[in-house]
């Protein structure tokens, strides 16, 4: 038993998690599938169809030993398209697009700037190296453009922030788009929670700000949250682009994102544009429940109510799914203080929400 002891001490520290089979006879508040997409049997059944007429079912490969397929390039055109980016590249999972960007762009003589809360992923991939990581207070500009001026001679500038924070909930600050311009610094702004829930054509913090994309800007979005698929895009100028694929490991040494996924997120991608106006009358209509009933602002899909103890925040969670409602009782280390995390998803209904959030009032009071 070479980790009994570990375990215990988490268990102690009420840090301990374990997997659970998905009940789908409850309400799920808890997932980031944003926009209902992944029971959306409609996009399931042409993505299935659209795939049986090609004469291979898998990838097979990796994207530089023959697995790159019509499906994913014709899937990175509609994303630059979509997001008016020069070249895009698909790959196997938002953890890993990360990985490959921070590990892959971020050379020995430049600094990396990462916002404190930026996504755990990110924050492997900058230990990987022994890379000269300069983390700033969260959305604070004022401490980006102090830091930034304390590196004159930096080769590169490099600068990662989320578009809107995972467990937060709140969105980055706008600021960092001129900041960045300012000092030519490469912008890498992880989407993963904010592409397909905010900005006219619901394609992020690009699109919310109405940011006209320069060759400093990089996008990072994941397919398995708002797009209900699995995977994740990088979007970028077209040079930026061709040398992620000649020096990211995670683009190189694995296999192609799935024909399905890929072609699943495809669909998706089209669903979001072609019905947005619909889309964002119902993310305004969850905001507004979550405003009145908790008294909170929320920018995105993310509700967090700080609890602010690991036990209380799992005794919580454990309540409402007795109830019949699954949410996420978020905890350290993920987490400075313990949270309750409410998605307020368009999978349930408006009804639904404000049932949960009605239980979530009492809770706190």
């Amino acid at each position: 038993m070479y980790y009994l002891k570990e375990l215990k001490a988490l268990k102690h520290a009420g840090r301990y998690r374990s997997r659970e089979v998905v009940d789908n006879k409850i309400l799920d508040f808890a997932s980031n599938d944003y926009l209902g997409l992944s029971h959306n049997k409609t996009l399931h059944i042409s993505t299935c169809q659209e795939l049986s007429s090609f004469p291979l079912n898998s990838a097979k490969a990796s994207l530089l030993v023959n697995g790159y397929h019509q499906i994913h390039q014709d899937f990175e055109r509609a994303l630059c398209a979509a997001n008016g980016f020069e070249e895009g590249v698909i790959v196997g999972s938002g953890f890993n697009a990360n990985i490959a960007l921070i590990e892959a762009l971020v050379r020995k003589s430049d600094v990396l700037f990462m916002d404190e809360k930026y996504h755990a992923s990110g924050v492997l991939a900058a230990s990987l190296n022994g890379l000269n990581v300069q983390f700033f207070a969260h959305n604070d500009m004022q401490n980006l453009e102090e830091l930034i001026n304390k590196f004159p001679h930096a080769k590169r500038k490099i600068v990662a922030v989320e578009g809107i924070y995972s467990m937060d909930g709140d969105i980055v600050n706008g600021n960092v788009f001129s900041l960045c311009d300012r000092y030519d610094a490469i912008l890498i702004v992880d989407e993963a929670h904010s592409s397909g829930v905010i900005g006219k054509n619901l394609m992020g913090a690009y699109d919310y700000y109405n940011i006209k994309i320069k060759p400093n800007h990089i996008k990072m979005g994941t397919l398995g949250k708002a797009y209900g698929s699995f995977g994740a895009f990088i979007l970028a100028s077209e040079h930026i682009v061709e040398y992620l694929i000649n020096r990211a490991k995670p683009i190189i040494y694995a296999t192609a994102l799935s024909l399905y996924d890929t072609l699943l997120a495809h669909n998706s991608l089209r669903y979001i544009l072609e019905n947005k106006t619909q889309i964002k009358n119902e993310i305004k209509l969850r905001q507004k429940i979550i405003h009145e009933i908790l008294g909170l602002q929320i920018e995105g899909l993310i509700a967090p109510i700080v609890i602010d103890n690991n036990v209380r925040v799992i005794e919580i969670r454990d309540e409402l799914y007795a109830k019949g409602f699954a949410v996420g009782g978020i905890r350290q280390p993920t987490v400075e203080r313990a949270i309750i995390r409410v998605i307020a998803r368009l999978g349930q209904s408006a009804q639904e929400l404000s049932e949960l959030c009605i239980y979530l009032d009492k809770i706190k009071k």
